[in-house]
């Protein structure tokens, strides 16, 4: 079984993105592709929706979209969650120093856009070691647990402090944490 997977360049990747169906990461400008206002979704009891409203197509013509919590799915407001498999859109790292030039602090937001909850997962950091004058030396990943559970439409933010060997960062030098990949199931 493949599993589900989102990966986000800090520098030179996109600015925002959105997880396609199937878990894997697409760049974009942050809309999901797969939930927009005109696309369709599928409901668990075998019919679907599509259409500007998302609301199921009725034999009766009605022209009107339903209120909230009359469109058969249970919400009663608030965003729509789809029923589905969890899918999550990683945001932007945030790089913060640490007290040692080998390390740095990483922060992640994580956004559960599918419709069970995230139960565990891998985040791998690619750490990339800077010389004086700019040059990427080499890359280290290294690879963290995510901060699950992650229900279906929440938010959590993860902070990391990742760290290379300290004899690959001599006095000088530093490391940059750009690279990010999520695994999850």
């Amino acid at each position: 079984m493949e599993r589900p997977s989102a990966s986000k360049r800090a520098a030179g990747g996109p600015s925002s993105g959105s997880t396609a169906p199937g878990g894997t990461r697409s760049g974009g400008d942050g809309d999901d592709a797969s939930s927009g206002p005109t696309g369709s979704t599928s409901r668990g009891d075998g019919s679907s929706a599509s259409g500007s409203s998302g609301a199921a197509a009725h034999d009766s013509g009605r022209t009107n979209p339903p209120s909230a919590g009359d469109d058969g799915t249970g919400a009663t407001g608030g965003a729509d969650v789809p029923a589905g498999p969890a899918a999550l859109v990683v945001g932007e790292p945030e790089r913060e120093p640490a007290d040692k030039r080998w390390c740095e602090q990483v922060t992640l937001e994580f956004h559960n856009t599918g419709g069970t909850a995230v139960r565990s997962g891998t985040v791998t950091f690619g750490t990339h070691i800077i010389g004086a004058l700019g040059i990427d030396w080499a890359t280290v990943e290294s690879a963290e647990r995510l901060p699950v559970p992650i229900a279906p439409g929440s938010r959590k933010e993860g902070t990391w402090t990742v760290c290379v060997d300290a004899w690959r960062v001599p006095l000088g030098m530093h490391v940059e944490t750009r690279d990010v990949s999520v695994r999850w199931e």
